[in-house]
């Protein structure tokens, strides 16, 4: 069993309650592929922490890489503004994002 914190980016306040239901969605969604079972999940408004149980052939690295590529992603893809909130603060006030 593992506890796990993940700040965002800058420790922006990016994780609303949109946010939070789509990380809960997708870590569902991680439990159902692979062998982690998030026994608890929270977040503030700048950090997320996670309780996770897993089989003892995963690493700790493992799972934090598992768990931050495939949350990440999803949750530009869903809450675009969130994208938008990180960048702002790395490109000044530009209301447009870098290319991809």
């Amino acid at each position: 069993m593992y506890h796990l914190v993940f700040p965002a980016k800058y420790r922006r306040a990016v994780f609303d309650e949109r946010v939070d239901e789509v990380l809960k969605e997708v870590c569902l969604e991680i439990e159902q592929r692979y062998q982690l079972k998030f026994l608890e999940i929270g977040t503030d408004k700048d950090h997320v922490h996670f309780l996770v149980q897993s089989v003892p052939t995963y690493s700790v690295t493992k799972i934090v890489k598992m768990v931050k590529s495939l949350t990440a992603p999803e949750i530009f893809k869903r809450c675009p503004h969130v994208k938008k909130q990180l960048w702002v603060v790395s490109f000044g006030q530009m209301d447009i994002l870098p290319a991809q």
